[in-house]
């Protein structure tokens, strides 16, 4: 399957995962390094991240989970970022950890695994990221800022009915037909 090809292919998973195929640690790392390679605000490189496949730091993570996500992957991927700030004083952090996360979550697929990108759940009102950090034992700046679970997908992947090229897209004006 080519990059493109792929890109369309490519759908979250929020059901259950085969608690028999986990991800080895060869594949963990070409997915972090995925993430590595994704572009970075001023170079900055603010996106780090920590694979958990541990089974007792599995479960604790998953213990804090609040509403309940994922409960049965068998490995988290947890994105961290640092804010620091670049050109202008102004910080990439959102734009490089995006960037990071699709380009994982891209690699998860073409491995054959399936994930879902955990953001708004964790870092809310709640901040389970701050429970997920301190379970990780992170030193002060760094924040988690994303789960990803890893795993095999129990049941079929489907993607979401999605809005149409013309409801979202155009050239040149927003919302005017271009008849050239």
């Amino acid at each position: 399957m080519n990059t493109i090809e792929r890109i369309m292919d490519r759908h979250c998973y929020r059901g259950e995962y085969l608690s028999d195929c986990l991800p080895t640690r060869e594949e963990l790392k070409i997915i972090m390094e995925a993430g590595m390679a994704a572009p970075s605000g001023c170079n900055k490189q603010t996106t780090s991240f920590v694979a958990v496949d541990d089974p007792i730091l599995v479960a604790r993570i998953k213990a804090v989970l609040n509403p309940p996500l994922a409960r049965t992957a068998p490995v988290f991927l947890c994105v961290l970022t640092q804010r620091i700030p670049a050109l202008r004083n102004i910080c990439y952090a959102v734009q490089d950890y995006s960037a990071a996360i699709e380009n994982m979550l891209l690699a998860i697929a073409e491995l054959g695994y399936q994930s879902c990108w955990y953001e708004g759940q964790i870092t809310d009102e709640k901040r389970v990221c701050d429970k997920i950090a301190e379970i990780l034992e992170l030193p002060s700046g760094y924040e988690v800022v994303c789960l990803l679970p890893v795993g095999k997908a129990k049941d079929e992947v489907r993607g979401p009915k999605k809005k149409t090229f013309e409801e979202r897209a155009w050239f040149n004006r927003l919302g005017v037909e271009d008849r050239t």
